[in-house]
């Protein structure tokens, strides 16, 4: 009798456990976050309404649930939002395609170099202990243009993730793997294309996605430089008219934008990590 509830059970378990995984998955990617945004609005709705509830600060209940996200609504309706978030969008992929042509190179040589890196590695931690921001005036002297001050101080924001995470994966190669290729007669471009760039490209995109939080941060300051178009100019036109709303909903587009974008690299780096590992 035991046997025969031992069978049962045996052959109720296969169909079981995809229904137990399915249901973690489920809990795991969309129900968990979204306990997650539940509580994130219900402390803004609290907040909001702490803010309107007092008489000293009543004038800023714009920033409340109710008022911003209606707001953030008619900007996506009106396209109005395209045409603020199509310039920061610009500056901030400019900077960062600067960032990684410069940092990738430098990078792989400082990696694979221990000379080079007992070199560099003072200079480079001082400059990369430098507040992207307090660039700014040179950035201002050094470039005719705002936007091309803007996307100077998003290379120095994106430069030094990307690299170090370069170089760093670099230096993780084993030897014996070079030691192989140059036996097989592997020039250096081909052990660059063959070896180098599949075993590191994980890294750098770990470090850029690093280098886009940080860059994506140093934006909205950035885009106060005298320039008339982007999120940050809009948060500051919003402050300077008082429109409250108008600025809590331009926040909560910047944290939306920023999340899609980090979402775009995660994606990457899956796919990478799953080619490799084939």
């Amino acid at each position: 009798m035991s046997h025969s509830v031992s069978s049962a059970e045996m052959a109720a378990r296969p169909s079981a456990m995809p229904w137990f995984q399915l249901r973690r998955q489920l809990l795991s990617k969309i129900a968990y976050p979204l306990v997650g945004l539940a509580i994130l609005l219900a402390f803004w709705w609290f907040g909001g309404y702490l803010i309107a509830s007092n008489p000293a600060t009543q004038s800023f209940a714009g920033f409340a649930p109710a008022q911003a996200l209606p707001q953030a609504w008619q900007l996506f309706v009106s396209g109005t939002l395209m045409g603020t978030v199509l310039p920061s969008l610009y500056r901030i992929g400019m900077g960062l395609l600067w960032a990684s042509l410069v940092a990738v190179p430098i990078g792989i040589l400082v990696g694979a170099s221990p000379v080079l890196r007992q070199i560099t590695g003072f200079p480079f931690q001082l400059l990369r202990m430098v507040s992207p921001l307090a660039w700014m005036p040179i950035a201002v002297l050094a470039f005719a243009t705002w936007d091309g001050a803007i996307i100077f101080l998003i290379f120095m924001a994106a430069l030094w993730p990307i690299l170090f995470s370069t170089a760093f994966a670099v230096q993780r190669i084993d030897p014996m793997y070079f030691k192989i290729a140059r036996n097989f007669g592997a020039s250096p471009l081909a052990s660059l294309q063959r070896l180098v760039l599949p075993a590191v490209a994980p890294d750098i995109l770990a470090g850029f996605r690093l280098a886009l939080g940080i860059a994506w941060v140093v934006l909205v300051p950035a885009e106060y430089l005298g320039v008339t178009s982007g999120l940050g100019y809009a948060i500051n036109d919003a402050r300077d008219i008082l429109a409250y709303d108008l600025l809590a909903a331009l926040v909560l587009i910047i944290g939306v934008i920023g999340y899609l974008l980090d979402s775009v690299i995660v994606m990457l780096m899956r796919y990478l990590g799953w080619q490799n590992s084939d």
